[in-house]
C-alpha cells in the first residue's frame, strides 16, 4: 500500500490478519460461532463441543443417532459451515460421541 492511499478499516483489518498469520484462527472461531445458527436448536442442544483445528471440524455429540446423521451428511455440513463464514475453512470433519 502506498503512503497516503485511503483504504477501509475492513480492508486494513483483513490485511493485518493475513500478514500476521491470524486469519485462519479467526475464520476457525467464526465457524465455531456459526454452529448454532447453521445447525439449529435441536442439534446445538445435543452438541457437547465444536472446534476447528487446522481445517478439521471436530464435533462431540450426546446422541448416537445424531452422530450417525451428521457423519452421513458430513460433506453437506462442511459446505454449509464454510458458506456461513464465506471461506473454505473446513477441509474435513470428525463426529465423535
Amino acid at each position: 500500500m502506498k503512503s497516503g492511499t485511503a483504504i477501509s478499516i475492513t480492508d486494513a483489518l483483513v490485511d493485518f490478519l493475513r500478514e500476521s498469520g491470524l486469519e485462519q484462527s479467526v475464520l476457525e472461531m467464526q465457524v465455531e460461532e456459526a454452529w448454532p445458527r447453521v445447525m439449529g436448536d435441536t442439534v446445538t442442544r445435543l452438541t457437547r463441543s465444536v472446534e476447528v483445528k487446522e481445517g478439521m471440524l471436530i464435533v462431540h455429540v450426546n446422541s448416537a443417532a445424531l452422530k450417525t446423521q451428521l457423519f452421513e451428511n458430513r460433506f453437506e455440513l462442511v459446505s454449509k459451515l464454510n458458506e456461513a463464514v464465506g471461506a473454505n475453512v473446513i477441509k474435513d470433519c470428525r463426529i465423535l460421541g
